[in-house]
């Protein structure tokens, strides 16, 4: 007891101390650890109206758009532009969601469950049902299939086609919110009568007018003189003009790796050895896969339809023999001709498609592809078979017909039906085994015969060796580490004389930059960098760069570096309108006007008060508006107008009535509410867009390509 007791009273306040700590320490391990910690990695991509957009769910907005994508180019590779494009629709999309929600919840507008359910299984079924459920037998919606589609999502254990469905009806109800949401807009949409009894009394008449112009090109602009002050109120009192978005400008030089006479030798030596086992191997796809930059093609190909450097020396060599070594691009190439034939280059065909799976195994397949073989050799119509047991959903649709050319897309599962269609002969019938299953297969056309070839092509690659590629590096390293500023950077690029290049209006979410292809890296560089900054070297493909970052550009208005051409051409035409009116002050007539200014009267006649275009003149809102002014008739002579062109004086000569069709204000009405309810459709988001507070954070996530 009596250690106890020293214990308690030795560290009584040691061990209070602790435990404060302890407590201290679990009451902030939320702050800094916790799902709102201070220290944890944000995952808001941008914000819409204080809203947070979340990474993770815009990556998979862009990962289901570029499946699709593939699905619809039939499996081929999306290039960098379509990416990009991609990238910009699905960010799109995202703000397009939000801030439709915070309207329709401003405005009240819901779309309840028994609503979605109507526009599924109601008298009148949402487009969208009658798309995806419709019989292929007769083109008309069968509930019937829905039903199917749920009962199997019922079954289905894994749970993914009830959210398929589920998905389906959220965005019928999505389309449902936005409809109302139109349709309310749509309402406040009212073309007046009196409106439209203006119109016709504005349109009653034409003006035949005479007119003296003071072109603003009589003036030369080396006698206006302009100072930035002026430049800069005028970019001020037209700001609505010049709203640029950010960006960034950078100048570069690129010190490419090009491969070296020493290595297009290396690889001749390696083609030519390749070649002596080319001319010798049993196995010529084999030997081409593991050996070609080109695949082999074991099919062949229209004459015609040859499309390479020196295509004439290959397509008349002998069976057997081979041509080379040739240039093609970056690849150096032996062409080997394996067989030639006559072939058409049409060919049509119909296909009924037994495909394995559960439940169906190789020789259940093979059994009915036999059977409805048999049927059709007994006079059965290979169409209709098509539709009720094909596989192949286009099958059931058009009876499995297919048209094809010998470098036409066919899935290449189906690559063997492709190759009967064309080596059989019309009318033949066929059963074709496949990786997949089985097809039968019928010939139905064959037209437009003619010299068809198959060829080998045994290509290498010419790339630029490590020691290539380690010289370009190196003067890229040394030409970085000797210039760290602007000012060394010009002055070394001129006395080099090295190629600069200029990159523009960099946009914080580029992937691609015209001349230099992937560029990420350097994007992120432009954004993190200072005006004047050099780079380090980044790495591109096939050469190496180094930027100066010579422009940023914010958000919102124009500097007037940037636009001082288009500005100083604005400001100049102004000071000569002054000059101009100055002179003409208030003339009397027309003749007092062309006096004053050694200018020509002239005519224009025709003129209407809905159209700003006069011919002989071109685009002058303000003549159109000075022949119809009250004020001046046909009794005076207009003050000077300042117009697009030059400085004009304007009289009236007379008024003609202009003959208009009867009119019936209902269908004016309907026309006329008709276009604006369009023109709202097409504008409306970007109006909402606009006035929404957005913030993009999505360029520090992308880092690279």
């Amino acid at each position: 007891m009596s250690v106890i007791q020293k214990i308690r009273d030795k560290y009584a306040i040691v061990i209070i101390v602790l435990i404060c700590v302890a407590i201290v320490s679990f009451l902030l391990q939320d702050v800094f650890f916790g799902k709102n910690s201070m220290f944890r990695q944000s995952t808001s991509v941008g914000k819409v109206n204080g809203v947070d957009l979340d990474y993770r769910e815009y990556v998979q907005r862009i990962e289901n758009a570029q499946n699709q994508a593939r699905q619809q180019m039939q499996g081929a590779s999306l290039d960098e532009q379509t990416q990009q494009y991609i990238r910009e629709q699905a960010w799109d999309q995202f703000l397009r969601e939000h801030i439709m929600q915070e309207q329709y919840e401003e405005l009240g507008i819901e779309v309840t469950q028994a609503e979605v359910a109507d526009q599924i299984t109601g008298k009148n079924p949402h487009p969208l049902v009658l798309q995806n459920f419709t019989n292929p037998q007769t083109g008309k919606f069968d509930p019937t299939i829905l039903d199917r589609v749920r009962e199997n999502a019922r079954q289905d254990q894994s749970g993914q086609l009830s959210q398929q469905l589920l998905a389906f009806d959220q965005m019928i109800a999505e389309y449902q919110k936005n409809l109302k949401y139109i349709t309310l807009v749509h309402q406040g949409i009212y073309y007046p009568k009196w409106l439209a009894q203006m119109q016709i009394a504005d349109n009653a008449q034409t003006a035949n007018i005479g007119y003296v112009q003071v072109p603003y090109a009589s003036i030369s602009d080396s006698t206006i003189k302009v100072t930035d002050d002026e430049l800069n109120k005028y970019i001020q009192d037209n700001k609505a003009r010049f709203e640029v978005p950010e960006s960034r400008k950078v100048e570069y030089i690129s010190f490419d790796a090009i491969p070296s006479a020493t290595d297009s030798t290396a690889t001749l030596t390696e083609l030519n050895k390749l070649k002596a086992e080319l001319d010798s191997t049993p196995d010529i796809a084999g030997f081409m896969k593991l050996n070609s930059e080109l695949g082999y093609y074991d099919g062949y190909v229209s004459r015609t339809a040859v499309q390479f450097p020196l295509k004439d020396s290959v397509i008349d060599l002998p069976v057997g023999k081979t041509f080379g070594p040739y240039r093609d691009n970056n690849l150096m190439v032996y062409a080997r001709m394996m067989d030639r034939k006559t072939l058409p280059d049409t060919v049509k065909f119909r296909q009924i498609l037994i495909a394995m799976h559960q439940g169906m195994t190789d020789s259940a397949a093979k059994r009915r592809a036999d059977s409805l073989e048999a049927v059709v050799r007994g006079g059965g119509d290979i169409a209709a078979l098509a539709r009720e047991f094909s596989d192949d959903p286009a099958g059931k649709q058009n009876g499995g017909e297919y048209t094809l050319t010998p470098n036409g897309y066919f899935a290449n599962e189906l690559q063997l039906v492709k190759d009967f269609a064309f080596s059989g002969s019309n009318g033949q019938l066929k059963v074709v085994k496949m990786p997949i299953g089985y097809a039968v297969v019928k010939i139905t056309e064959q037209k437009n015969f003619g010299p068809a070839i198959k060829v080998a092509y045994l290509a290498k690659r010419v790339d630029a060796s490590s020691t290539t590629t380690s010289e370009a590096l190196g003067h890229a390293n040394d030409f970085a580490s000797r210039n760290g500023d602007q000012k060394t950077f010009e002055k070394t690029v001129q006395e080099k004389g090295f190629n600069k290049r200029i990159a523009d209006n960099i946009r914080p979410m580029d992937f691609v930059l015209p001349g230099l292809g992937s560029a990420r890296e350097m994007v992120n560089w432009a954004y993190k960098a200072n005006k004047g900054d050099v780079s380090p070297v980044f790495t591109m493909e096939d050469k190496f760069v180094v930027a100066v970052l010579t422009g940023v550009r914010n958000a919102g208005t124009a500097p007037l570096d940037e636009v001082r051409p288009q500005v100083e051409a604005e400001v100049k035409k102004t000071k000569k309108a002054e000059q101009i009116m100055e002179k003409l002050k208030e003339p009397a007539t027309l003749e007092a006007a062309a006096s004053a200014t050694n200018q020509p009267v002239l005519t224009a006649e025709g003129i209407g008060f809905a159209s700003p275009f006069i011919p002989s003149i071109g685009f002058e809102p303000r003549v159109t508006g000075a022949a119809f002014n009250k004020g001046w008739g046909t009794a005076k002579v207009s003050a000077p107008i300042q117009g697009n062109g030059g400085v004009f004086v304007v009289k009236v000569n007379a008024y003609v009535p202009a003959a208009q069709p009867a009119t019936d204000y209902a269908q004016q009405r309907a026309a006329y509410e008709q276009n604006l309810k369009q023109l709202t459709d097409n504008q409306l988001f970007e109006v909402l867009k606009k006035k929404s507070k957005i913030k993009d954070n999505r360029a520090s996530f992308f880092v690279s390509n």
